[in-house]
């Protein structure tokens, strides 16, 4: 495929995304990229002792299958162009989560605006990974902006910059190491053996998009009339705020740049996890945050796009000198 054709392809793909989104109805890769690491969890347990290298295996297995699957599929249309680019446009697509994380989120604050605290408590359990049903309405908007800021990298930032790197296999199998970091990549007596390895890996795929997260969060306030030199100092200083070494980067970016503070305790699965705080409390957190995340997600996604294509278009023209 032409470089150019694919760069078309791309700015396609997130377009698509944005109006789109993922609906509930197409079967999504992740889906079956799950399902196949459930498959390898419970065999591995049932047949492995040391579960630090059933974990390996686990994370060997699904990012291969998950590349190859990818490649096999965009090789078996090749001989037409156009067939060609409409499935590589619709895999792609599913790479981007830009549109259903901001579907997910606005559910979270129409709730709250409703007053139905459960309801919202609810909707949020599906888009974070800590234990939802005890949290207070600030609770829960800090819950909500701090997955839209660390997912606009994972569910966006990141895949786009596999997918520019080394096209859509590469960004499908990220898509694969992103999801085992969600299923199995806890740090908890359950998961901390087996899913230690998909953990580690998720943090190594995700530290170059992290960093990049800054720079959109910093260009994405500055035209949104946010804070802009306060999101990129937040994000520099409390960078190591966070047991990841990664997610500090946006969280510090959205906080900065709103005035909030996030971080702090946190149960997951009935285990208190203390995280310390990101950014200063310049005030009271309050619904609109989230509403404001989601614009910074929006933004900081486009600006992402068009940093990649400037770092491309310089790429090409050197090579072809």
């Amino acid at each position: 495929m032409e470089s150019y054709l694919f760069l078309v392809i791309i700015i396609i793909s997130y377009i698509l995304d944005l109006i789109v989104g993922d609906p509930y109805w197409f079967p999504h890769p992740v889906i079956f990229i799950g399902r196949m690491i459930s498959i390898l969890e419970k065999f591995s347990r049932n047949h492995f002792i040391r579960l630090k290298t059933a974990g390996i295996g686990i994370w060997i297995l699904t990012s291969s299958i998950s590349y190859i699957a990818a490649y096999i599929v965009c090789r078996v249309f090749n001989f037409n162009t156009i067939l060609d680019s409409i499935i590589t446009i619709v895999l792609l697509c599913t790479c981007f989560s830009t549109r259903c994380l901001a579907n997910e989120a606005i559910k979270v604050y129409i709730a709250l605006e409703k007053g139905s605290i459960d309801e919202a408590r609810k909707k949020l359990s599906y888009i974070v990974g800590r234990d939802t049903v005890n949290l207070s309405e600030n609770e829960i908007i800090r819950a909500t902006v701090e997955t839209v800021a660390e997912n606009t990298v994972d569910g966006t930032i990141s895949p786009m910059f596999y997918a520019f790197c080394g096209g859509v296999p590469l960004a499908i199998m990220y898509k694969a190491i992103n999801t085992m970091d969600s299923m199995i990549g806890y740090k908890n007596e359950r998961y901390k053996d087996i899913g230690m390895f998909s953990a580690k890996m998720d943090d190594l795929f995700n530290y170059i998009p992290a960093r990049i997260s800054l720079i959109s969060f910093s260009i994405a306030s500055f035209f949104l009339g946010y804070d802009y030199k306060n999101c990129f100092k937040v994000g520099i200083r409390d960078r190591k705020n966070h047991k990841s070494p990664n997610c500090a980067y946006p969280e510090g970016a959205v906080s900065g740049a709103l005035g909030i503070q996030l971080g702090g305790t946190n149960t997951y699965f009935g285990e208190s996890v203390f995280k310390p705080t990101i950014g200063d409390k310049r005030r009271e957190i309050e619904r609109n945050d989230i509403r404001k995340s989601i614009k910074l997600l929006y933004f900081s996604t486009f600006v992402t796009l068009v940093l990649f294509i400037f770092i491309w278009g310089i790429y090409v023209y050197s090579r072809s000198r």
